[in-house]
């Protein structure tokens, strides 16, 4: 049989885009290359959406008018080029979710690091001050599934780079771009341009009636500003305090919304989210809700209110003065870098997993500066060895989430910190940073 649009990959998103298009009355195959987990695999026999698993068959897929590719599977895999060699158009789900939004009005965050936490804050300044809201995209439903099974006003959209990757015609009326680190270089040919202008994606379909916010201390965001060929109002944000032009900004620990001569401010020291890299989510935040004309007052509420993310920098306990923070969701160095920027007190770090290439001379001054010891959670930690095994800290091995506890609170003493922040995936001892954080927390209160 000839199917209209063939899906790759049955995830949220495959599925999500699966249940719209056969809702929308489009035939749809569903192929995996892998196992379907078995959640999924049950609702595509409940919606009689006919699928496959551990193989990509191309007599089926060629035929295909259209394909909507999962983000998870990279150009290089041979049903990828052999669709390219086709000529078949690809689809993100993002796009294809885009297409059956109605008059919905969307808010799209992207960046590096900091995308859930914002993504989740927004959602939470928008659902608090009466708005008919949904929050989608990576978190929660795919944006597809949220289309099909519980339309909103209002979408708040995460957005991955490899989401924007395949897009055409998605087009949010607020954007906001929060940073740009190297990541997921090994998609983007090792090359930081292609992986800049993946990011950029995400305004290159705004007009002048869309609002595109973006974090001005950021040099590849402020290198490549002036080479969109879109035409979005662009809305700033930064922590310079002398930039008082910007749309959000600091001034003497305030924190400063400008918008259209309409001033918010608050005192940093009341904002639920600490740290540097929270002023930054915070004041993006408050910009977007403040341009979707949300009161300036319901917004300061919801900035001191909102609880944050598990595994994100996440007080779990004190025990006998030594405060535990759970900060599995740090994947990457840029993300440990801000935790570590964020602390006050002496701290024992607890590093390690799967290395995704790190060089971590990004954090020497900050270890150098704030940690007392180390303690390395994974099979291989060879590469944490060669960066700090010369600095004289004390650097413990361990291979369980309650040993790094255990091991890290006997470097500790009163008033320290012990932060799990492990700058590497989880799949070396755990199901994914999720599992990383709650044994972490488990163990934390068994002492």
């Amino acid at each position: 049989m000839n199917y209209q649009l063939i899906i790759l990959g049955a995830g949220e998103s495959g599925v999500g885009a699966a249940i719209l298009a056969k809702q929308q009355g489009i035939s749809v195959f569903v192929s995996d290359g892998v196992a379907i987990k078995d959640v999924f695999k049950k609702e595509l026999i409940n919606a009689s959406i006919p699928f496959e698993e551990k193989a990509h068959t191309e007599e089926i897929i060629l035929q295909a008018k259209e394909v909507v590719k999962s983000p998870g599977i990279p150009e290089k895999a041979d049903i990828m080029k052999a669709i390219r060699a086709k000529g078949i158009q690809v689809i993100s789900e993002i796009e294809f979710g885009y297409r059956y939004k109605g008059n919905s009005k969307i808010v799209a965050i992207t960046g590096s690091n900091g995308k859930t936490t914002t993504t989740s804050l927004t959602y939470y300044i928008f659902q608090q001050a009466g708005l008919n809201v949904s929050m989608c995209g990576n978190v929660g439903y795919s944006f597809a599934r949220q289309v099909a099974v519980a339309p909103t006003e209002w979408y708040i959209i995460e957005v991955s780079s490899f989401q924007l990757d395949d897009i055409k015609t998605f087009k949010p009326n607020v954007a906001m771009l929060l940073n740009i680190t190297p990541d997921h270089l090994d998609r983007y040919e090792y090359n930081m341009q292609n992986y800049i202008d993946s990011k950029f994606k995400i305004a290159s379909n705004q007009t002048e009636e869309d609002f595109f916010i973006i974090n001005i201390d950021d040099t590849n965001i402020t290198n490549q500003i002036n080479q969109i060929k879109s035409t979005p109002k662009i809305l700033t944000i930064t922590m310079n305090e002398s930039n008082n032009g910007a749309n959000g900004f600091m001034n003497n620990e305030q924190m400063v919304v400008n918008i259209d001569g309409e001033l918010m401010q608050m005192n940093s020291s009341e904002l639920s989210l600490k740290g540097k890299h929270n002023g930054y989510n915070s004041m993006a935040s408050g910009v977007g809700a403040r341009v979707a004309e949300i009161r300036s007052e319901k917004i300061k509420e919801c900035l001191s209110t909102f609880e944050g993310l598990e595994h994100r920098l996440k007080t779990i306990a004190y025990v006998r003065g030594v405060e535990f923070i759970n900060d599995s969701k740090a994947t990457n160095l840029n993300s440990v870098w801000y935790a570590l920027e964020s602390m006050t007190k002496p701290t024992v770090l607890i590093l390690g997993g799967v290395d995704k290439g790190n060089n971590y001379e990004e954090i020497t001054e900050l270890v150098k500066e704030k940690v007392k010891a180390i303690v390395c959670l994974g099979v291989d930690n060879k590469n944490i060895h060669a960066a700090f095994d010369s600095f004289g800290l004390p650097i413990v091995d361990v291979q369980s989430a309650s040993d790094a506890v255990n091991v890290a609170y006997s470097l500790s003493e009163n008033g320290d910190v012990v932060l799990l922040s492990p700058a590497c995936a989880s799949f070396d001892l755990f199901a994914n940073y999720e599992d990383r954080g709650n044994q972490f927390a488990a163990a934390v209160k068994q002492l």
